[in-house]
């Protein structure tokens, strides 16, 4: 599987939504598919650990690594589903069959409903009560 198939959306890139400092824990918990909260709280153990280490790789992060668009300039993405598909792919993906199966189905009822004659008469009717 080549990395292209896997689509731009899976980039390391900063939260510049939920940033605190950088929105570098809250692109790593995105990446992963981490809770976020607790990646901040491994951050400041970090911190405490090696401070010079820490402090020198999160702003080398900050520096290197692209901030993410805001939710304005990069469309109408569902996080909810987002957070899903990266914890539990097998469920967001049967939910999304079956969404869709559903959305067929109504659809192929509008369909025989366009195309029957009693959508026809249903239009003459209503051609009639406006006149």
């Amino acid at each position: 599987m080549s990395t292209n198939s896997r689509g731009d959306d899976r980039r390391f890139v900063r939260s510049s939504d939920d940033a605190m400092l950088g929105g570098v824990c809250a692109g790593l918990a995105d990446y992963f598919g981490f809770n976020r909260k607790a990646t901040r709280l491994l951050a400041v153990v970090g911190f405490f650990i090696n401070p010079l280490l820490a402090t020198v790789a999160y702003i080398a992060t900050v520096m290197l690594v692209p901030a993410r668009a805001t939710a304005t300039q990069g469309g109408n993405h569902d996080p909810a589903f987002k957070k899903t598909l990266r914890s539990a792919p097998a469920n967001a993906m049967g939910d999304m069959r079956r969404r869709f199966q559903s959305l067929d189905r109504r659809l192929a009822r509008l369909e025989r409903y366009v195309t029957s004659s009693r959508y026809q008469l249903d239009r003459e009717f209503r051609d009639l009560e406006q006149q």
